[in-house]
């Protein structure tokens, strides 16, 4: 077995689901481990020390959250959760719990492995020493310049308030991964009030107007309405 390949850890105890994604997987050369208990999940966390742990909830011994809640005590492994609870209050929970993603069932092997593509890239650049080499981040023609607190979008800066900037360094520090309402009004105001979904989504608004979003394209920042938004990870083609 090749040693380089990235290790998954597949935590689903559906043997048809579970035998499907491993397929997906190693058809896409990512090494497997499989696990269908939170106990055993946990287990073999320790033992083989996995790149990225897709995790469904619904698992016989325990809720999936308490693995991932173990996870998080130690280990900013990413987690993408595997599951066909579609309600937004799961999604937001999973999300504040330090789950990287959400992905409901049923979908497709292209969304789920773009989702890991995703999950592995964001933290290969997070364990990196100098997170954003030279204070610079890069996605496609998008660059932020940390140190002058500047924007650009085709070398042509982008005129943000303080507020708006911020919103922007944010989501770009946790490029692919969904961030929810409350963790974003926490980084930014340090407190949620009952006006602050509201004034985030203004915020927003400006942002990718002025980013020159268009409706039904991929652009820079995506929405999950009722959730959060992210910094997309996929708009670089990786």
């Amino acid at each position: 077995m090749n040693n380089n390949k990235y290790k998954i850890l597949l935590v689903e105890d559906e043997c048809n689901i579970q035998n499907l994604i491993k397929t997906m997987l190693e058809t896409a050369d990512y090494q497997v481990i499989l696990a269908q208990t939170c106990s055993s999940a946990l287990t073999l966390y320790t033992s083989h020390l996995p790149d990225l742990i897709l995790l469904d909830l619904g698992l016989p011994d325990k809720d999936g959250m308490y693995l991932l809640k173990k996870v998080r005590e130690h280990s900013l492994t990413p987690v993408i959760i595997l599951s066909a609870r579609s309600e937004e209050r799961d999604k937001v929970d999973a999300l504040d719990f330090g789950a990287n993603d959400y992905v409901t069932k049923p979908f497709g092997a292209a969304e789920l492995l773009a989702r890991v593509r995703t999950a592995l890239r964001t933290n290969r650049c997070s364990a990196q020493e100098g997170k954003y080499p030279g204070g610079r981040f890069t996605l496609s023609d998008l660059v932020i310049d940390y140190d002058a607190r500047q924007v650009f979008i085709k070398e042509t800066e982008i005129r943000l308030t303080q507020t708006e900037y911020n919103i922007v360094a944010f989501l770009s520090g946790h490029c692919g991964k969904m961030m929810t309402y409350s963790a974003i009004i926490k980084a930014i105001w340090g407190y949620p009030d009952d006006g602050s979904i509201k004034k985030l989504q203004v915020n927003m608004a400006n942002i990718r107007k002025k980013f020159g979003a268009q409706p039904g394209e991929t652009n820079y920042i995506i929405n999950e309405l009722g959730v959060g938004y992210r910094m997309n990870g996929e708009k670089d083609g990786l």
